[in-house]
């Protein structure tokens, strides 16, 4: 365990360059007082190690001093060829240079290991999107984005919200982009506090000359875990009881699994499976009429009385069809 974490220590300073004795105690999980033993040990055999004193000082290593170990386990070996998200590096244009880097990568393996992370790659793929994932319109390309928050500058968006037609302009202080389930976002300030932007919402995106105003201190993780519980903890929606047959149970839970407010229960002798959710509002239960006579809301009487309305307008549209040009008559309906 030693070793690795010297090892984990070498390239981190390596990356890094001067690094707080802190900081370097929260990445490796140990005290301050461990650092400075380890950097002692470091030192010992024959690394040029040094530590800088004073509020801006930290541990470092000497210009020009380089090391070619890569130290790999067999499990980190393999962890690296687990392409997890093949289809964020194609958006971000870097699926090419992935490829390139791991080829590097298995060439600098050791011998042993490279077995095992070639069939890790041959046998898992994490594809991120989610089933039936339904199309977006277009909006600024991914990687052109990404270019965009990496000159550091102010950027000025033209974005349109969900439920709009007409888009508005922003000016807005980026901190980076976050694949989310298949879906893109831009996180960034807007007057300083802390905004989402849908990528396939977003227009254009130009960056300004201004340099971007960030808050001090505040990195990416941070910013898009406050944004992430804001969205997770909205307020209480409606609850539904339902029950819907076994033989579409299956389909519900990959559809709308993650509106479920409790495990839904074993299909009973008339095959029905007893579920309960949470929609926003009471017009959200129009969705089930897709599952027909497979799916039955129960509760609350608003819901029932919703979705009565909708099944009664869809049948008065199709009815109606019977007194006007059949679209089986060959006659043009306009």
């Amino acid at each position: 365990m030693k070793s690795d974490r010297l090892l984990s220590l070498l390239l981190l300073l390596q990356t890094r360059g001067l690094v707080s004795a802190t900081e370097l105690a929260e990445r490796l999980d140990v005290s301050v007082r461990t650092v400075y033993r380890d950097v002692e040990a470091l030192s010992a055999s024959g690394v040029p190690v040094y530590t800088e004193r004073g509020r801006h000082g930290g541990v470092a290593l000497l210009p020009g001093f380089r090391t070619d170990v890569t130290g790999l386990t067999a499990d980190e070996s393999r962890a690296l060829f687990v392409l997890a998200a093949e289809g964020t590096h194609a958006a971000l244009g870097l699926d090419a240079a992935l490829g390139s880097a791991l080829r590097k990568v298995m060439a600098a393996l050791p011998a042993p290991h490279r077995p095992a992370a070639e069939l890790t790659r041959r046998r898992v793929l994490v594809d991120p999107d989610r089933w039936l994932r339904s199309p977006t319109a277009p909006g600024v390309p991914v990687d052109a984005l990404h270019d965009a928050v990496l000159t550091d500058r102010r950027l000025r968006l033209r974005y349109r919200h969900s439920g709009t037609a007409d888009p508005r302009t922003y000016t807005v202080d980026p901190y980076g982009l976050v694949a989310k389930a298949g879906v893109w976002y831009l996180v960034a300030d807007r007057r300083g506090r802390p905004r989402l932007f849908r990528v396939d919402r977003t227009h254009r995106a130009d960056p300004l000359a201004e340099p971007v105003r960030r808050r001090p201190g505040v990195e990416l993780a941070e910013v898009w875990e406050v944004l992430r519980r804001r969205v997770e903890r909205r307020p209480a929606g409606l609850r539904v009881r339902a029950r819907v047959r076994a033989d579409r149970l299956d389909l519900f839970l990959r559809l709308h699994g993650g509106l479920l407010t409790a495990p839904p229960s074993p299909p009973g002798s008339e095959e029905w499976s007893r579920i309960e959710f949470e929609v926003p509002d009471v017009l959200h239960v129009r969705q089930f009429l897709a599952y027909g006579p497979s799916l039955e809301v129960l509760d609350p009487p608003e819901a029932r009385a919703e979705l009565a309305r909708s099944a009664a307008a869809v049948t008065a549209l199709y009815q109606g069809q019977s007194d006007g040009v059949s679209p089986a008559s060959g006659g043009d309906p306009g």
